[in-house]
């Protein structure tokens, strides 16, 4: 709705304001006239609506006030069809946010709060930042769009390239946060997930020959294809290792593969083509303990040259625990103990949990877990460690 609102406005605040007066006049008119069959869509036509009446008042004022004029290229509503080259209005939206003129986190972030819906908690998560800092960062951003007069103005298909590696972090942490969701009652936004996955086959349309493009499509798929092995059938997580790989996408799984072989060839490999070789791994082992975990200690050891993230670095002392044994994966996880962005991040302490029970330093497993549990918000992954703190022995 905002993404549609904004194509009339071209003006961040304004749309969000015709997008409140939205949901305002469907309170005050639903209990009378009733919620109408296509809510979203009347919704969005009353946003757009609010929109052209303000900017029609905005240029009857402006040629009655020529005095006060301070900006004569105010689009007004007949130039916003001009937009032939991105074929969605929340893809065109996020090209548009993702500016050059802002920093990329500043834009990554900006565009994952207005525009894929997320709160600024969830922003905050998928950042590993507080939720204090992100807001300020957020706002940051606004207000230099307003200062400088950045305008929402469709990119030309020249333009796109340049931006593409900001989009694609979008995408990308709009699925991440979908794939685990950071607070809630449901292990998975499936929400987000379709959304990232719909924005991924849109941009392989528009970008066939991008490979970073590719790439995070292989990734989501790959990962996405796991899906439905993550929670039995009362809705309890079930970790990879313990998943009926038999309930895994395998023409998910195939796509995947074959964008995965595409993105690799090129060279050197991207970070989301080594991520997407990662998953891949995964889905070609045919058991837990058929994984070719030095494979994956490899692949891990290439993306942290490409891209150095501390969760990247967890995820490969898990790797390194799981090829070399637990006590070599302790060791790598405690590298990491000092990493701040890691600080608030509980998949740290439960990889800690997990090669201490597995060494038999059981009190040590029970403070891991339970520093987990403080640091988790979603009821699923709650319920999952204190089945785990439940169980450890006496």
């Amino acid at each position: 709705m905002l993404a549609a609102t904004v194509r009339v406005t071209r003006d961040l605040d304004l749309a969000e304001e015709c997008v409140q007066d939205a949901y305002a006049n469907a309170l005050s008119a639903w209990p009378t006239t009733g919620i109408p069959d296509r809510a979203g869509a009347w919704l969005t036509t009353a946003a757009r609506n609010r929109a052209l009446d303000l900017l029609r008042r905005d240029q009857t004022a402006r040629r009655h006030l020529p005095l006060l004029l301070d900006d004569p290229a105010l689009p007004g509503p007949e130039s916003t069809l001009d937009t032939p080259d991105i074929p969605d209005d929340r893809l065109r939206l996020i090209f548009t946010c993702c500016h050059p003129g802002l920093a990329v986190e500043a834009q990554i972030a900006l565009t994952l709060r207005l525009l894929c819906g997320l709160t600024t908690a969830e922003v905050a998560r998928a950042f590993l930042v507080s939720e204090p800092t992100m807001a300020a960062r957020i706002t940051r951003a606004k207000k230099k769009i307003a200062n400088a007069r950045i305008p929402y103005r469709v990119p030309s298909s020249a333009d796109l390239p340049a931006r593409v590696e900001a989009v694609l972090s979008v995408v990308h942490l709009l699925y991440t946060t979908g794939h685990t969701a950071p607070s809630g009652t449901d292990l998975i936004r499936t929400d987000l997930v379709q959304r990232s996955l719909d924005l991924s086959r849109m941009l392989r349309e528009l970008l066939p020959r991008e490979p970073g493009v590719a790439a995070l499509l292989a990734l989501i798929l790959l990962t996405d294809a796991r899906s439905g092995a993550r929670t039995d059938g009362q809705g309890r997580m079930v970790l990879l290792g313990d998943q009926d790989r038999s309930l895994w996408d395998r023409q998910a799984i195939s796509e995947g593969t074959q964008l995965v072989r595409e993105a690799l060839s090129r060279r050197p490999p991207s970070k989301y083509a080594l991520m997407a070789a990662i998953a891949a791994v995964h889905s070609e082992a045919s058991s837990w303990a058929a994984t070719d975990w030095a494979e994956l200690v490899g692949l891990y050891d290439l993306l942290m040259a490409t891209w150095t993230s501390p969760v990247v670095a967890l995820n490969r002392a898990v790797a390194v625990g799981f090829a070399h044994g637990a006590l070599a994966g302790l060791h790598a996880l405690d590298e990491l103990s000092t990493e701040p962005q890691l600080a608030r991040y509980s998949y740290l302490a439960v990889a800690r949990a997990e090669f201490l029970e597995r060494l038999g330093r059981i009190v040590e497993a029970r403070l891991a877990f339970t520093e987990a549990l403080m640091l988790t918000e979603n009821a699923v992954e709650r319920s999952f460690l204190e089945g785990r703190l439940a169980a450890l022995p006496d």
